[in-house]
């Protein structure tokens, strides 16, 4: 756990397309100054727009996590947030030239890489965290979120689909710089082969390919070397949680426990987080006493 917030050492850069609608995107990530937060800008518009990336500034989550401020969105940011998240990067400015983050291989794992090239330096302002006092729960039918009390931020994900190549799948992991790069950062984004087919008759999906998506047909993945993990995909949901929950705007010291969920249903339950105001207290750690003073009681789950 770091105590201190973290930027990029220096600007990193890549160019790819997104996934939905299929144009060429550039991408430059830049070091940004303590509380500056997470902030994406528009080349491409008058004045190059700053939208950030916050919960309250989500405008849609039917396909992808989609954020806007006045009339300026920026689409599919989650993979992105999740490797800023999952590598503890507090501040950072993304300059975009198009309305859609491009997709790469479907994971975040590029993404971590960049990151991971340009180093990550910390900073002289104090880090602070949502600290989970009491369970936060949001449930609708078999889909649920629920925040519990813990010292780390750890997150157990549950997944559940008709199709013999994925069933019911569970996955639970403590959240550290070295666990998102191994077991999480290259999990892909994945779909079904007439869901795809239905999508791009749609007009939707227009840079979707088996070079960043997972595809399953009938009774296989239709992707040339298969899965990276044989839980590839509830190892993915947890990449996106990853990502969406960071747009609380500061990271969670608590335990995630998620079935079945979405972005729709991710964000919905951020929503509901603020709501429940007396379930959570903010902590800023100055330096390792602050740390050794947070106890809260773990619950069993």
């Amino acid at each position: 756990m770091y105590l201190q917030q973290r930027t990029l050492a220096k600007s990193v850069s890549c160019s790819g397309v997104g996934v939905h609608s299929g144009k060429k995107v550039n991408l430059t990530i830049k070091p940004a100054p303590v509380n500056h937060g997470i902030k994406f800008s528009r080349t491409d518009l008058p004045d190059s727009p700053k939208i950030p990336a916050l919960f309250n500034n989500v405008v849609d989550t039917s396909l992808a996590t989609v954020i806007g401020c006045d009339g300026c969105i920026v689409s599919t940011i989650e993979h992105l947030m999740a490797s800023f998240a999952g590598l503890s990067v507090d501040n950072a400015l993304v300059e975009i030239d198009n309305y859609e983050l491009p997709i790469m291989d479907g994971s975040a794992g590029h993404f971590t890489d960049m990151i991971m090239s340009a180093g990550c330096e910390n900073q002289t302002g104090p880090k602070c965290f949502f600290v989970i006092k009491k369970p936060i729960a949001l449930k609708d039918g078999d889909k649920s979120v629920t925040a519990y009390p813990a010292q780390r931020f750890k997150i157990t994900c549950t997944i559940d689909f008709p199709h013999p190549l994925i069933k019911k799948q569970s996955f639970s992991l403590d959240v550290s710089d070295e666990i998102f790069q191994k077991q999480i950062a290259r999990a892909r984004t994945f779909g079904f082969y007439h869901e795809v087919e239905y999508m791009k008759r749609l007009g939707l999906a227009r840079g979707g390919s088996l070079d960043n998506a997972v595809v399953i047909g009938k009774d296989s993945v239709m992707n040339k070397g298969g899965l990276r993990f044989k839980d590839e995909f509830v190892r993915h949901k947890i990449l996106d949680c990853i990502g969406d929950f960071s747009l609380l705007g500061m990271p969670i010291l608590g335990h995630i426990v998620v079935n079945r969920s979405g972005h729709a249903f991710n964000h919905a339950f951020l929503k509901e987080f603020f709501i429940q105001k007396s379930s959570w207290e903010t902590l800023t750690i100055h330096d390792i006493s602050d740390i050794r003073s947070f106890k809260p009681k773990a619950i069993a789950i």
